[in-house]
């Protein structure tokens, strides 16, 4: 086998036999094979079942009932069960027009590339099949922000947030790859120094179906963005700077309403520690809650220390404001800051510890955790 071409799928059922024809056409004269990997809630691995049937090159179908990882975890399953070495990734919506997969695997086998990238930005590259002018200012900016926090590793890209690429399967340590959302080519591109080339390409306008992009998708690209150049602890300094304006927010908000700043100091603190614990959770330690014990008991672990941590800071803040007379609302910010690298050793050895072994999943974590992948540690860089 000479391509996989890997294609994740969300409710793209009336984009698939298109996608099938047009891609057998281009890709006469190469033996490649076509992998759909589906997170679909449609009749989409339906319709490409019914499709494999008559197609002419190898059709395979991997659904997943888990999006583990979102689109670029769908892409990493695709990596790993593919033939060849060569695996060309593209969405599902012809976007990506699969008359240009002749041009990436030529480039390729020129042997003087780990990755070709199709590029909007390069060449006579075009991104005309965003939406509108607000898609294109976004993407454009994104695309700088991305080259401007990565200014070695992605010298030679153009167009670093494409989903439209042919990579060298054994040039990458896949093991190591920790899909976050639907950016996996900045994955790849950031964790290890790889010989890249580009071939321009026109976006296309979907074929069928409406766009995916959301602000929830924006999120998670900014997620993404933060932990490959700051790593896990400025995520969750990130967080608790966060929380630590929120609980000062809160406090204050209260003592001008009358109440008293020991009291207005508990509440803020409680509030935030709940906060705070729900986005640890969602964006900082979620490679971790597998091998931890069940959500509910980080939750007490994380929220007992909290309390705890709270009953010696709030009366060294008391000392303070009584003794140095200085704003309770400034001392409230001094215990926090104090407090930030504690927080952070407890959560990462204790709250998020793995279970010991033979200790089996709960059943509240099997039931609620929909696991995403995180990003590398700084000294990954």
């Amino acid at each position: 086998m000479q391509l996989s071409i890997i294609v994740p799928t969300y409710n793209e059922a009336p984009n698939v036999g298109e996608l099938v024809d047009r891609v057998a056409a281009a890709t006469e004269g190469i033996d490649a094979e076509l992998i759909f990997v589906d997170d679909s809630t449609d009749a989409t691995p339906d319709e490409v079942r019914r499709v494999a049937a008559s197609a002419p090159l190898p059709v395979r179908l991997i659904h997943r009932e888990k999006r583990t990882g979102g689109l670029g975890g769908a892409v990493l399953e695709g990596l790993l069960a593919a033939e060849a070495d060569a695996c060309l990734v593209m969405d599902g919506d012809l976007q990506h027009p699969p008359e240009e997969i002749p041009a990436l695997f030529h480039r390729y086998r020129r042997g003087d590339a780990d990755v070709v990238v199709a590029s909007r930005y390069s060449g006579g590259g075009t991104s005309g099949g965003l939406s509108d002018r607000t898609r294109v200012a976004v993407s454009k900016a994104s695309t700088a922000l991305t080259r401007a926090m990565f200014p070695i590793r992605l010298k030679d890209v153009t167009d670093p947030m494409t989903g439209f690429f042919l990579v060298d399967r054994h040039a990458i340590e896949l093991d190591t790859l920790k899909p976050r959302g639907f950016k996996i080519l900045l994955e790849m591109l950031a964790r290890k120094n790889l010989r890249v080339a580009e071939v321009p390409f026109d976006f296309a306008g979907r074929h069928a179906g409406e766009s995916k992009a959301s602000m929830r998708q924006g999120i998670h690209f900014l997620t993404q963005l933060t932990l490959l150049r700051f790593g896990k602890m400025s995520l969750f300094a990130l967080i608790g700077a966060v929380g630590a304006v929120a609980n000062l927010a809160i406090m204050w908000a209260l003592t001008h309403a009358g109440v008293d700043y020991i009291a207005a100091a508990v509440i803020a603190a409680e509030m935030t520690i709940v906060g705070n614990f729900l986005l640890q959770e969602r964006y900082v330690f979620q490679d971790m809650t597998g091998a931890a014990s069940g959500v509910w008991s980080r939750f007490a672990k994380s929220f007992a220390f909290n309390n705890a941590e709270a009953l010696i800071r709030i009366p060294v803040l008391a000392f303070m404001v009584q003794t140095w007379h200085i704003s309770a609302v400034f001392a409230a910010a001094i215990t926090l800051i104090l407090a930030f690298f504690v927080r952070f050793m407890f959560h990462s050895l204790v709250v998020y510890a793995p279970r010991r072994a033979g200790a089996q999943p709960s059943r509240v974590r099997r039931l609620v955790e929909d696991l995403d992948a995180q990003a590398m540690s700084p000294g990954e860089l």
